[in-house]
C-alpha cells in the first residue's frame, strides 16, 4: 500500500474514528516475555490480554496501529467460519469440530464484550448479520445453513424473499438467513481502542517499527527493526494480508487478495428511511462477494472484490456503485466521496492457520474475511496457550509446520481469471 496513493487513502475510518494512541517509534533495545510483529486486531487482542495476565509484551507495526485490513475492511461483526458447521465437524472431528463451530458463532459476543468492558468508542451496533441469496445455488447453501445452525440451537432465522425485502428495502434476493449475534462497528475505531485498552493494561506498542528480522537467540527470540531489538522468550507473528518475507515461506500460505470500498454521502432521511431498515450487515452468498451496512453517520457502505492491485483511479470502485444503484435506483445521484482498498488473507482451505513451527514461536493469519471476530478470539487464544505454556486444551487446531499454497505466486492470475468467469455467468442470467 502506498501511502501517497490518493486513490487509496481517502478512509472513511480515519476521519470518524477515534485519535490513535500513542505508540512511538521503538528507538531502543528492550526485552519482554513476548514480542508481537503486527498491530492489528490478531497483535492487539494478544497484546491486550497478555497484559491483563500479567506478561510484559511489546508489539511492533511497521506503519500505524490498524494501518492494514483492520483499519479498511467493512466492519461486519460476523459469526461462523466460511464452512457450515457439519463441514467443520468433518474437517476436524466431532469434539474439535464442535468447539470450533461454538467458538466462532460466539465470536462477536467477544467483541462487542470487549467494545463494553474498556468503553472502546466505535460506533457499534449488535443488530445482525445477513446472509444473502443472489441465486438458487445460494438459496440452497444459505437453506442448508440455517438448518444446521438452528439444530443447534443457534439464534437465527431464514428468510423468504418477502422477508428479505422488508429487512433490506431491495428486491434482490430469494431468500436469506438473519444471524442475530453478528452486527458491525467503525473497525478503526475498534482496532484504535483496542490499542489504548492494552497500553492501559501495561502492553508497550510501537509505531512506525518494522520488525526487519527474527532470529531465534539461545531458548528465546530476538526481533530487530531499523533503530533497535527487542529480546523475548515468545513470539507472535500476526500480519495477516500484509504478510512479508519475515518469517520464512509465511507470505506463501495465503493469497492477500484485494478488497475494495467506496461509502456514500450521509443519505437523505426520505432514502435512508427505504435501505437496511433492519439495520443489519449483510455479505451475499455468491461467487463475487459484495458486503454492505449503514454505519452511524447514515452513510451506505458498500464493499467487494476488485482489481487485483493497487487502485489507480476512481473508476476501480464504480462497479461497487453501480451495484449499489442496482439495489437501490433511489442512490441515482448520490455522492460518493470515500473509497480505499485493502488486502485480506485467504487461505488455501478457508479456515485461520494458527502454526507453531519452533518452540516459542507462533504464527496466526488467514481468517478469508471474518477478522474483526476471529482475530479477536485469536488473540486470546494465543494468549492463553502463552500464560498456560501450553497446557491447556485449545479450541483451535494449531499446526506445527508451514504449508504453502499450490501456486501461490501466481495468486493474483487466479483471482482475475474468477472474477471474469464469474461476471461473465452473470451475463447469462441477465
Amino acid at each position: 500500500m502506498k501511502d501517497n496513493d490518493r486513490f487509496g487513502i481517502n478512509n472513511l475510518y480515519r476521519q470518524t474514528a477515534i485519535a490513535p494512541p500513542e505508540s512511538p517509534q521503538l528507538d531502543q533495545d528492550v526485552s519482554a516475555d513476548v514480542v508481537i510483529v503486527g498491530g492489528g486486531y490478531t497483535g492487539l487482542s494478544t497484546a491486550l490480554h497478555l497484559a491483563e495476565a500479567g506478561l510484559s509484551c511489546v508489539l511492533l507495526e511497521a506503519h500505524d496501529i490498524g494501518h492494514g485490513c483492520s483499519g479498511r475492511n467493512g466492519g461486519q461483526v460476523n459469526p461462523g467460519l466460511k464452512w457450515a458447521p457439519d463441514q467443520v465437524e468433518r474437517d476436524f472431528g466431532p469434539e474439535l469440530g464442535k468447539r470450533m463451530v461454538e467458538l466462532s458463532y460466539a465470536a462477536p459476543a467477544e467483541v462487542f464484550d470487549l467494545v463494553e468492558k474498556h468503553q472502546i468508542d466505535c460506533a457499534p451496533r449488535r443488530t445482525g448479520t445477513i446472509r444473502a441469496a443472489v441465486d438458487s445455488a445460494g438459496l440452497r447453501d444459505i437453506q442448508s445453513l440455517a438448518a444446521q445452525c438452528i439444530r443447534r440451537d443457534m439464534p437465527v432465522e431464514l428468510v423468504s424473499a418477502e422477508g428479505m425485502r422488508q429487512l433490506t428495502g431491495t428486491g434482490r434476493y430469494l431468500g436469506g438467513m438473519l444471524d442475530h449475534r453478528g452486527g458491525h462497528l467503525n473497525p478503526l475505531g475498534y482496532a484504535r481502542g483496542l490499542a489504548r485498552a492494552a497500553t492501559l493494561a501495561g502492553a508497550r506498542l510501537h509505531g512506525q517499527s518494522a520488525a526487519q528480522s527474527i532470529e531465534r537467540q539461545g531458548t528465546g527470540w530476538v526481533v530487530r527493526t531499523a533503530k533497535a531489538s527487542v529480546k523475548a522468550a515468545q513470539v507472535v507473528v500476526g500480519t495477516n494480508g500484509y504478510t512479508g518475507d519475515l518469517w520464512p515461506k509465511l507470505k506463501r500460505t495465503i493469497a492477500p487478495i484485494y478488497t475494495y470500498v467506496t461509502a456514500s454521502e450521509p443519505l437523505p432521511d426520505e432514502i435512508l428511511r427505504t435501505l437496511m431498515p433492519s439495520g443489519a450487515a449483510l455479505y451475499e452468498s455468491a461467487w463475487d462477494v459484495v458486503y454492505y451496512r449503514v454505519d452511524d453517520g447514515g452513510r451506505l457502505v458498500m464493499g467487494g472484490r476488485g482489481p487485483q492491485r493497487d487502485a489507480t483511479s476512481l473508476d476501480d470502485y464504480a462497479h461497487l456503485i453501480r451495484y449499489a444503484e442496482r439495489l437501490w435506483p433511489q442512490l441515482e445521484g448520490v455522492s460518493w466521496p470515500w473509497h480505499w482498498y485493502g488486502q485480506v488473507a485467504i487461505t488455501e482451505d478457508h479456515y485461520p492457520h494458527w502454526t507453531e513451527p519452533e518452540p516459542g514461536a507462533k504464527l496466526m493469519l488467514g481468517y478469508n474475511g471474518r477478522g474483526i471476530a476471529m482475530a479477536t478470539v485469536a488473540g486470546r487464544l494465543i494468549s492463553r496457550r502463552i500464560v498456560s505454556n501450553g497446557s491447556d486444551e485449545q479450541d483451535f487446531p494449531i499446526r506445527t509446520r508451514l504449508k504453502p499454497m499450490p501456486f501461490q505466486p501466481f495468486w493474483r492470475v487466479g483471482a482475475e481469471a474468477r472474477m471474469l468467469l464469474g461476471r461473465a455467468g452473470d451475463l447469462f442470467k441477465h
